[in-house]
């Protein structure tokens, strides 16, 4: 794993607050969480702020608000060269070296764009040129050159042109095709050799879920298929759950990957509920949806031992649902109805459930009285399709949280060998 190291490289790291850090805290975890070593080297940052297991390199003269840094930046915006200049530039390449050598795998946010730290643009830039062996990503959040606010403060010539000047030993990131399009035209390149990576976002930190609800949505694979349906009840005869499972059967049939997730478990006093739970079970298979029918009562941490959860864990589950599902031949009420209403999620239920035909009413899918599974399917998928945020969440989940991006399109661009699963 040695040829697997990662720096990653700013002015500041959390617990400084800014755009750029809270990227970097997700990259950071990012490599954690697939088994990469990773290094944060920063001017101000704090370990107890970041993912454990992250390494942390301080060089105080990184830091923007470092005094000479300050100083010299003063003079800059000037159009002067300081004084101390190179004497800034040794003591950053001397600093950096030893750190930077035992990482093949460079990230660097906004150093080579942004005018904040000249002498540590130099450093990075003298130390490509000594390693020429080294992956370096330049990540470009923000360009001085192309900013209102800033070009006022930078001159034609060195040291401002570093920030305009192409380098073939670099990968350049953007963080949006209009990123793209500016950095492009800065450094005279086809906008195609700059790539596009949008920020992510965090599902579990996003949704609020607990790492018990994470570890468990992960178990039964409900962050990897669509519709996911959460189905929040016991195994009792009146929840009708082979209606559920024949409507899985159906989505599957059409080529989509459903998950449909039962929370309770059967009853172990209930000789009639053990044996509903034991048709269920031989359904699900005839059907061919083993994978996408979970029972939650089934997929403990430890296999073959029954496994019940708390409510907390429900709501998690249902934070990490595209929709609740309920298809009770008979309800008293129906109280999860009003729970996925508070929480956002859209509800897809029987006509006898009291909470979605007296009190939802128009928000909620209801199931027709008759239902062919392939009608019903056709009917969620149209449904959960015409509602925007709906869409967009599904869009996210499958596009844009950082293990997606990581996978997809940060982890091809370093040098890194594949994982042990």
């Amino acid at each position: 794993m040695a040829n697997d190291k990662t720096a990653v490289i700013h002015y500041t790291a959390p617990p400084v607050v800014g755009g750029v850090e809270a990227v970097m805290e997700a990259q950071v975890r990012s490599f954690l969480n697939a088994g990469y070593p990773v290094t944060v080297i920063a001017g101000n940052a704090d370990g107890s702020a970041m993912p454990e297991g992250c390494e942390i390199v301080l060089i105080p003269e990184m830091d923007t608000q470092h005094p000479e840094i300050v100083r010299m930046n003063a003079e800059l915006d000037q159009g002067r060269l300081p004084y101390g200049w190179d004497g800034m530039v040794e003591t950053l390449v001397g600093k950096l070296r030893p750190a930077l050598n035992l990482h093949p795998n460079w990230i660097v946010h906004n150093i080579f764009t942004k005018h904040f730290n000249l002498p540590l643009t130099s450093a990075l830039i003298r130390l490509l040129d000594e390693a020429r062996s080294s992956q370096c990503l330049a990540w470009c959040h923000d360009i001085s050159w192309t900013s209102s606010n800033s070009a006022s403060k930078l001159y034609p010539g060195f040291p401002w042109d570093l920030l305009r000047t192409y380098r073939e030993d670099l990968t350049y990131v953007s963080v949006s095709k209009q990123r793209q399009v500016e950095l492009a035209g800065l450094l005279g390149c086809p906008a195609e050799e700059i790539h596009v990576i949008y920020n992510g976002v965090d599902i579990q930190q996003t949704l609020g879920l607990s790492s018990h609800g994470m570890h468990l949505a992960r178990r039964l694979g409900m962050l990897d298929a669509y519709p996911v349906m959460l189905m929040p009840v016991r195994v009792t005869r009146a929840k009708n759950i082979e209606l559920a499972i024949k409507t899985a059967a159906a989505l599957k049939d059409l080529g989509i990957h459903p998950k449909v997730v039962v929370t309770g478990p059967p009853d172990p006093h209930s000789s009639d509920s053990i044996a509903y739970f034991e048709e269920l079970q031989n359904i699900r298979h005839k059907q061919g949806v083993e994978e996408e029918i979970r029972f939650v009562y089934e997929s403990g941490p430890e296999p073959g031992n029954p496994f019940t959860i708390p409510a907390s864990l429900v709501w998690d589950l249902m934070r990490a649902s595209d929709a609740v599902l309920m298809t009770s031949h008979r309800e008293g009420f129906g109280m999860r109805v009003l729970e996925a209403g508070l929480l956002g999620i859209p509800v897809i239920a029987s006509r006898p459930i009291p909470a979605a035909r007296e009190i939802a009413v128009n928000e909620v899918l209801v199931y027709p009285d008759e239902p062919s599974p392939r009608a019903a399917a056709r009917k969620i998928l149209s449904w959960l399709d015409s509602i925007p945020t709906a869409r967009l969440r599904r869009k996210v989940r499958a596009e844009f949280t950082w293990e997606n991006l990581f996978d997809r399109q940060i982890r091809p661009l370093l040098r890194l060998t594949e994982p042990e699963r």
